[in-house]
């Protein structure tokens, strides 16, 4: 991933613009978790309750820190030891973690990626939301042209780049149990 790109992604979130970039299976729309309005239009764009919460990205362990509680080392280990990874896990939040993030809930969801493009987008700027590229009720993207289709104009900037060799979403674990919440298959 060149520089050009992951500056022009850095640029439009840093003006609190809507990004898309590649991640493990499909395109993913993100922005900081702390801006309310840029959160708001994901939401408005995806036609997705703030009830339901986002997941978060980040490019390392220690970015994630900010937004997690880990309820004992047991967690944190076994957390840990799928990331970089395709494993989302539902963790304890901060009391800062906005709401919008949350969905209201005193928890958040939370991965560190292992897709070089994603990754690399972290490393870059921080933890950015991460939610599938598509509206409720349609095939999330794939590639670029879905994510022109879907948003057309309405999003600030498209990281170029291929989506990983998983087929479906990634798999989201409760910590506090194990459960699988959603299966990556």
């Amino acid at each position: 991933m060149g520089n050009f790109h992951l500056n022009q992604a850095a640029m439009a979130l840093n003006m609190g613009g809507i990004i898309a970039y590649p991640t493990e299976a499909v395109f993913g729309l993100g922005c900081y978790p702390e801006d309310f309005c840029s959160v708001a239009k994901i939401l408005s764009l995806k036609d997705r309750s703030v009830s339901k919460g986002l997941i978060l990205i980040a490019g390392s362990v220690g970015q994630i820190a900010p937004y997690v509680e880990y309820p004992d080392d047991k967690v944190r280990q076994e957390v840990n030891s799928t990331w970089p990874g395709p494993v989302t896990w539902v963790l304890p939040a901060r009391a800062s973690v906005p709401y919008w993030i949350t969905g209201g809930k005193n928890t958040v969801a939370v991965r560190v990626s292992a897709h070089p493009v994603a990754q690399a987008l972290c490393h870059r700027v921080g933890v950015i939301v991460s939610t599938s590229a598509n509206p409720v009720r349609c095939t999330p993207a794939t590639n670029v042209i879905k994510v022109r289709s879907y948003f057309g104009k309405k999003i600030d900037y498209i990281l170029p780049g291929e989506t990983g060799t998983q087929r479906h979403p990634t798999e989201i674990r409760e910590a506090s149990t194990g459960k699988v919440l959603r299966p990556s298959d």
